[in-house]
């Protein structure tokens, strides 16, 4: 009996190690999961998927060790089922953090300050939220802004049409289906930049932030992956990937040069009030 408790006592000691290890192989690529049509965040190109999110999942699994990385495409719908069936190690796609969303998933601390910023047709307006009301906007389906929409609609009296990818709301604008698109800022500013046929024609700055979610069992990977994100806001990796891939440097101040205490969003399910200093190689 005491041989019995003591091969269980080290299994239920090891378990969680070799879990990890299994689902987040240290000699295997890095594969992550994100939406491609959210530019500059993740889009395709000519040798591959590029943006932001490349730029930033390589560098985090450079720093992990790990050999390279594999990028699943997911439509935004089916990110969380395809995270939760092991499809990918964790999400690579611009993701806002929410309490509903970490009482599902542990997110990593806020890397990213975004809100809605709202595309037009170049010439139209839109002053500010009451200019909604009476129209049709097109959201990209399960994603903050169709979630935000939803619950404004009534409010502000507009029409929520939600399609499955973020270009498809926009084309929805053009063809005049759709009287404005939200999206998060950065990104509605950057599809502005190379369409001369829309603009941003309205911000409206939330304090949202983006995260890295993982499924709830990968607590260890999720606090290594946010040490690397720390020493990333420390040496000015991450500020710099904003400025090539958005044009401008983040805002002094913002959760992008902010480092967090502990691991994970807090106040909010699975962080962990742990003090630590983040191993920066």
């Amino acid at each position: 009996m005491r041989r019995f408790l003591l091969a269980a006592t080290f299994l239920a000691f090891v378990s969680p190690v070799v879990a990890q290890e299994a689902d987040h192989p240290s000699n295997r690529p890095m594969v992550v999961g994100s939406d491609f049509g959210v530019a500059p965040w993740m889009v395709r190109g000519a040798s591959g998927p590029e943006g932001f999110g490349v730029d930033l999942m390589t560098e985090i699994a450079r720093r992990l060790g790990r050999p390279g990385i594999e990028i699943v495409d997911v439509n935004f719908s089916g990110l969380f089922a395809a995270l939760f069936a092991k499809r990918f190690e964790f999400t690579a796609n611009p993701l806002n953090i929410t309490e509903e969303r970490a009482q599902r998933m542990l997110f990593t601390e806020p890397f990213f300050a975004t809100g809605n910023g709202f595309i037009t047709r170049r010439q139209d307006s839109l002053a500010g939220l009451d200019g909604l009301r009476g129209r049709a906007i097109a959201v990209n389906r399960g994603t903050i802004s169709d979630t935000w929409a939803t619950a404004n609609a009534e409010r502000l009296g507009f029409e929520v049409q939600r399609y499955d990818t973020f270009p498809d709301s926009v084309q929805a604008v053009l063809t005049r289906r759709a009287f404005a698109a939200i999206n998060e800022i950065p990104t509605a500013v950057f599809a502005a930049s190379r369409n001369p046929q829309i603009q941003v024609a309205f911000k409206d700055y939330t304090g949202r932030n983006f995260g890295i979610a993982f499924r709830q069992e990968s607590s260890e990977y999720r606090n290594r992956v946010e040490e690397v994100i720390e020493c990333m806001k420390q040496d000015g990796t991450l500020a710099r990937l904003h400025e090539r891939w958005y044009g401008a440097p983040p805002d002094a101040g913002s959760s992008m040069t902010v480092i967090y205490p502990g691991y994970g969003v807090p106040g909010l399910p699975g962080f962990q009030d742990t003090a630590h200093t983040p191993r920066c190689g």
